[in-house]
């Protein structure tokens, strides 16, 4: 019959198939996985507020004393000094290693097996007692005629020390994070840059330091948050940062666990804002290279989404 929905279709077509219901897969291990852990975070929370040996309440005192937020700031301050002279001289380094150059090369490589294979704390220790092997420093003609002298200790304080000791140490590790990062780079683009007369240094600024930054971004925010830690260590030589401050207040009251906690949740504070800013420097330089990964809000959102049960919009079935 003409205008019939079956016309032109040959007898042997048969009927048409039923449409395919889609049922999503089950995951049983996934709930009793997040049952397990929900239990063992509720006993873990109910120990901690129940157990009153804490002293919750001590722990409040100190949390923001006037001494707790000073030694909170050398902290910081020790972070960011010792990570900015180790990224720029790291980075020297970097570009010392992949000279073409054997006595360049050489002298770099020499500097990071020094620093990268002995202990942090040994090399801290060290620059607190330089005074005792240069008791006085001078500035000159190399083995000739000194323009300036000055006393060592009065120079290289304890903090000046720690410093020297935690950025020194951290140059010899970004010097082959920033290596890594350049190698990545084609080698054509070098020879491109090359062909049309740029020079090393504006090729390296222009060219292969901007596109390395996206291998070398998610290392260097691991080293600041392991920094900011590693900085703990110039306790050893009474440098009042967090720890060292904590020390000295529970030498006096005798509250050591609760003293340590306020270093301890300082610490995650510190490192969990610093993840968030490393988090968001990643995702702008990834642009143009890979779909930026979500932000936190976007993941909560299709985490909430994906648990909400969806409704065919055909039959009004749950799927």
């Amino acid at each position: 019959m003409e205008g019939s929905p079956t016309a032109g279709l040959s007898p042997s077509a048969g009927p048409r198939p039923e449409e395919i219901k889609a049922v999503p897969v089950k995951h049983p291990g996934r709930w009793v996985a997040a049952a397990v852990v929900l239990v063992l975070f509720a006993m873990l929370v109910h120990a901690l507020v129940t157990n009153p040996r804490f002293h919750w309440e001590t722990v409040g005192q100190y949390f923001a004393a006037h001494e707790i937020i000073a030694g909170l700031g050398r902290t910081l301050e020790l972070t960011v000094v010792a990570m900015a002279i180790g990224v720029i001289l790291g980075t020297v380094l970097a570009v010392l290693r992949l000279s073409p150059n054997p006595l360049l090369s050489g002298g770099a490589w020499v500097y990071i097996w020094v620093f990268r294979g002995t202990p942090v704390l040994v090399q801290i220790l060290f620059w607190s007692y330089i005074g005792a092997l240069y008791p006085k420093i001078s500035l000159g003609i190399p083995f000739g005629h000194a323009f300036w002298t000055g006393n060592t200790n009065s120079l290289i304080s304890l903090f000046m020390a720690g410093i020297l000791g935690l950025g020194l140490n951290e140059a010899a590790y970004m010097a082959e994070i920033v290596r890594a990062g350049m190698i990545s780079v084609d080698e054509g683009q070098d020879d491109a840059a090359c062909a049309l007369g740029m020079t090393r240094l504006q090729t390296l600024r222009r060219i292969v330091l901007p596109q390395a930054m996206r291998v070398i971004i998610p290392p260097t925010g691991n080293e600041t948050i392991s920094m900011l830690k590693t900085s703990s260590l110039v306790s050893a030589i009474a440098v009042p940062e967090l720890l060292y401050t904590a020390q000295l207040i529970y030498s006096v009251n005798y509250r050591t666990i609760q003293l340590l906690m306020v270093a301890s949740f300082w610490y995650l504070i510190l490192t969990s804002v610093l993840t968030v800013i490393q988090y968001y420097i990643e995702r702008r330089f990834a642009r143009g290279n890979r779909t930026p990964p979500p932000t936190f809000l976007q993941r909560l959102r299709a985490n909430l989404t994906a648990i909400r049960p969806r409704r065919d919009l055909g039959d009004g079935r749950l799927s």
